[in-house]
């Protein structure tokens, strides 16, 4: 019920869902403030690379991210605008846990290879959502981006929940092989509405 709710407030009556989500927001950031800083303190520092909060990046860079992924790469990833006024608004959100992963290139220049984020509320409950670089599928990223979602959502004390659809079988086999999932509800289109388990 709530994510159909929020994808109406979204698409159909977008001052009230703008309403919405920063109140959202500031609740979130006072119940949950805290705990973010204890659960992000150290997390990646193991890892070729860097997980960059989103309100840490260049708008500039994050749209050039998107704007070089194929075609099929949004045909089930549409969880919010990709301009440089939706994603600074993104940065905005602190309700809206997104972060960047960002490589080091073979000539030594930083690159964003992955993105992911929570979609959360201040009630408990949270969305998560991924997008892997082109050039970086086929090599498990997906699975580790599920996995940090995983800590991110579960160390604050959160609800986890995702939408797949059966027919994009990589995202399908990535959120199967990092989590162990219940279906919620079978959704029109051939999506799963999944709630993540701990």
């Amino acid at each position: 019920m709530l994510y159909q709710l929020a994808h109406f407030l979204r698409d159909h009556l977008p001052l009230v869902w703008n309403g919405a989500d920063w109140l959202n927001g500031q609740l979130f950031a006072i119940r949950y403030g805290h705990r973010l800083r204890a659960v992000t303190a150290d997390w990646g520092k193991e890892l070729p690379y860097a997980i960059v909060p989103l309100h840490d990046c260049a708008t500039v860079d994050v749209v050039a991210f998107f704007a070089r992924q194929p075609e099929e790469a949004f045909r089930f990833f549409h969880p919010h605008g990709f301009d440089n006024r939706s994603i600074r608004q993104l940065q905005r959100n602190p309700a809206f846990l997104a972060y960047m992963i960002q490589s080091t290139g073979e000539i030594g220049q930083k690159d964003y290879i992955g993105y992911f984020f929570l979609r959360s509320f201040f009630w408990g409950k949270c969305f998560r959502g991924r997008m892997v670089d082109i050039r970086w599928r086929g090599r498990g990223l997906g699975t580790q981006l599920n996995r940090w979602m995983n800590h991110l959502g579960f160390g604050l004390g959160m609800r986890i929940f995702e939408t797949v659809s059966r027919e994009n079988m990589a995202s399908y086999k990535s959120a199967m092989a990092a989590s162990r999932c219940k279906v919620i509800k079978e959704l029109k289109d051939n999506d799963l509405y999944l709630e993540i388990l701990q």
